[in-house]
């Protein structure tokens, strides 16, 4: 059964670091476009940022400079370290799996930036 897991949430103040964490039991993990999208209270989900299987990423405007993905095959384990955080990151983080046949989802991890 595949599954996506999610850790490394929190609560933390502004300017501090968290770093996100995915462990996917998915065949052919290499294979999957894997992505990190949040969802804040009253908003749609967006997507933050986005690796492909040759390396390549994505990142929405907002967090550019500020978060890093990547992706361990070896691990099956992608990752999101995000650097000063701000308010506006507080959200529901999401971990994507897709290989344009399947689509997986997380079940979330709740990240809070708050003094």
């Amino acid at each position: 059964q595949v599954q996506l897991v999610e850790s490394g949430g929190g609560l933390v103040q502004p300017g501090e670091s968290l770093r996100l964490s995915c462990a996917a039991s998915i065949g052919g993990f290499g294979l999957y476009f894997m992505a990190w999208y949040r969802q804040a209270p009253g908003k749609q989900r967006e997507l933050v940022a986005r690796i492909r299987p040759s390396g390549s990423t994505d990142y929405v405007d907002s967090v550019k400079g500020r978060f890093t993905i990547s992706r361990d095959n070896s691990k099956n384990t992608l990752y999101l370290q995000m650097s000063s955080l701000e308010p506006e990151d507080t959200a529901v983080y999401y971990c994507n799996a897709n290989n344009f046949i399947n689509n997986y989802w997380g079940q979330g991890t709740q990240v809070t930036v708050s003094s």
